[in-house]
Parts: C-alpha cells; sequence; structure tokens
C-alpha cells in the first residue's frame, strides 16, 4: 500500500544559523507534529546561543519566487509566518496571502529577539498592521511585540485584557497574547476570539528559552493542517511546547535553551 501524504504546512521566516528558532525551529516542529514542512526564507541571520551578529534581507523576487514555486505545487493547508524582517517584505507576504488565500494563517509578528536585536523595521509595523494582521486567522505577539503594536505598556491582568481586545480589533480572527515576559511562578497565555477569552496557565520554567515563539507559532499552523479548530490547536501547541522546553538543552556556549522536538 502507498504512503499516506501528512498534511503541509508552510513557513515563512528567517534562518536562525544557530538551529534554535526561525525556520529550523518551525521544520522541526512541523516534522514532530506529523506535518510536511515547506519553508520560504526572508532573511539570513548570523547568530549563536550568545545573540544575533546580523542580519541579511532576501531580495523581494526571490522571496515571491520561493512563494510562487511553493503554492504551485504543493496543497498548503497551513501557513505561518514569522520573521519578516522589512516593510517591503511584509507588505509583498500581505499582497501574497490576500491572493493565495490558504485555509489558515498564523502571524507571529516577530520583532525583537531575546537578545535584544532588532528583527522588523520600525516602518514595517504599520504594514503589518494594515496589511497581514487583518488577513490572520491567529495572530501570536508576545508581550514586547504586543505594546510595540499598540504603542502602550503592558503590565498588569487587567492592561493584558484590554491589550488583547484591542489586538483583536486589529483584524485578525483570534489572538494568542504570550504570557512568557510576564513576572511571577506561573506562563499565562491568554487566548481572545468571538467567543471570549480563554487562560492556559503552566509552571514557569528556571531557564532561558530560544525558539520558543517559533516553534508555538508553528506548532498551531502544524495542529490547524491537521484539522484541529483554532482553541484545540492553541491548547494542544501551547502543551507541546512547554513539553519540548522542559527537555530543553543548551548546545552553545551560551545561556539560551533550544527545544528538543
Amino acid at each position: 500500500m502507498p504512503a499516506s501524504i501528512p498534511p503541509i504546512a508552510l513557513t515563512i521566516a528567517g534562518s536562525d544559523s544557530g538551529g534554535g528558532a526561525g525556520i529550523q525551529a518551525d521544520l522541526k516542529t512541523f516534522q514532530a507534529r506529523g506535518v510536511h514542512g515547506l519553508s520560504a526564507i526572508t532573511a539570513i541571520t548570523s547568530q549563536n546561543t550568545r545573540g544575533v551578529d546580523a542580519v541579511h534581507a532576501v531580495p523581494l523576487a526571490h522571496v515571491r519566487s520561493q512563494l510562487a514555486a511553493l503554492f504551485d505545487d504543493f496543497p498548503i493547508a497551513a501557513v505561518k509566518t514569522g520573521m519578516l524582517g522589512s516593510a517591503a517584505i511584509t507588505r509583498l507576504v500581505a499582497h501574497e496571502m490576500a491572493a493565495r488565500k490558504p485555509a489558515w494563517l498564523v502571524v507571529d509578528p516577530v520583532m525583537i529577539a531575546t537578545s535584544g536585536a532588532r528583527l522588523l523595521d520600525e516602518s514595517a509595523i504599520d504594514a503589518l498592521t494594515a496589511g497581514l494582521i487583518p488577513l490572520a486567522d491567529i495572530l501570536t505577539p508576545n508581550l514586547p511585540e504586543a505594546e510595540a503594536l499598540l504603542g502602550r505598556p503592558i503590565r498588569t491582568a487587567a492592561q493584558c485584557h484590554a491589550a488583547g481586545e484591542a489586538l483583536l480589533a486589529l483584524g485578525a480572527g483570534a489572538v494568542l497574547l504570550k504570557g512568557g515576559h510576564a513576572r511571577g511562578s506561573e506562563v499565562v497565555d491568554r487566548y481572545y476570539d468571538a467567543r471570549g477569552m480563554l487562560e492556559l496557565r503552566h509552571p514557569r520554567l528556571p531557564l532561558e528559552g530560544h525558539g520558543t515563539g517559533c516553534t508555538l507559532a508553528a506548532a498551531i499552523a502544524a495542529e490547524l493542517a491537521c484539522g484541529h479548530s483554532p482553541r484545540s490547536a492553541v491548547r494542544r501547541a501551547v502543551a507541546y511546547v512547554h513539553r519540548a522546553l522542559q527537555r530543553g538543552y543548551r548546545p552553545g556556549g551560551g545561556s539560551a535553551h533550544v527545544l528538543r522536538h
């Protein structure tokens, strides 16, 4: 009997030369969740477990040609976007997603690396909020990214709730406001959709994670590709990231732990 073909998901993101985040983490996640992974690379980074040294944007024509090659051949069940890097690439990806109309689109608004390196031009925020976010089925910002998108601080639970509602008003079908950057013994992720707010809580692990946001968005896309509802996909993805981080390890000389997929 011929082998069955797994669902297919696409990541549109930057390459992490250290292998812990970006395209590399996304493809590992797709594989671990039973999905065939495709990739369109938007930027090439020089980075390791200590930080990001350089970022080189892929030319627009080549980003466009990657997307054309993939959509023209594969039945793509879900798309995840990560590091886009510039306003021009963000506008291009938004235009392509509007034209291609994938069944599911997960937008991870990658802006600043854990090390502090900026991974998205400030001029690209308008392109993100006006062009790409309204197309998203699920938007997955962490707290610093949400602050950058909304232009205001988010510190308290009440501010988190107000931010979740404001982010949902930008046009995405749902918002997962990640709580990893907050303080406390628990990490509280808050999911907002038309049905209301859902809190997902798990113990905070005493380590510095690398690639958790990329992995979470990729896992959500994979679960959607496999046929799960958005709420189920988010629950399953959050649990997967927590388990993978519990088994995390330090592959380099820095303090960053990567996930064991």
